[in-house]
């Protein structure tokens, strides 16, 4: 009974780090997107309303893909927790390639902002 618990024991505290991950990941995020937002506008480069404009939506993305992936983390954290003990596992890759997705929209924002910007 006692290695039973140790072998749940661990893998909630796997779930967990697992979790803490996700959310070091959407920090990183947020603060990526609110670094080149307020970067663009402190720093003085060639005003144009299209450029100012993919900097807000960067910035607006970053933050609402923070969000999403924020919440599933939560879900996924749960579901997972709840697999865990009922001793069954499903992998989710749903919200891998939503995540996979969402992060080549960014890539792809920031990206245009450095072609747009070098106009």
């Amino acid at each position: 009974m006692e290695k039973d618990q140790l072998k749940y024991a661990q893998q909630h505290l796997a779930n967990e780090r697992t979790f803490l991950a996700w959310i070091r990941t959407v920090i990183a995020i947020v603060g990526v997107g609110f670094l080149a937002t307020s970067l663009h506008f402190t720093i003085g480069v060639h005003r144009d309303a299209r450029i100012d404009l993919i900097s807000i939506v960067l910035g607006m993305f970053a933050c609402a893909l923070g969000l999403v992936i924020t919440v599933l983390a939560t879900f996924g954290y749960l579901q997972n927790k709840r697999q865990i003990n009922e001793g069954t596992f499903r992998p989710s890759s749903a919200h891998v390639i939503l995540i996979a997705v969402f992060m080549v929209i960014l890539l792809s924002m920031i990206i245009l902002y450095f072609v747009f910007i070098k106009v």
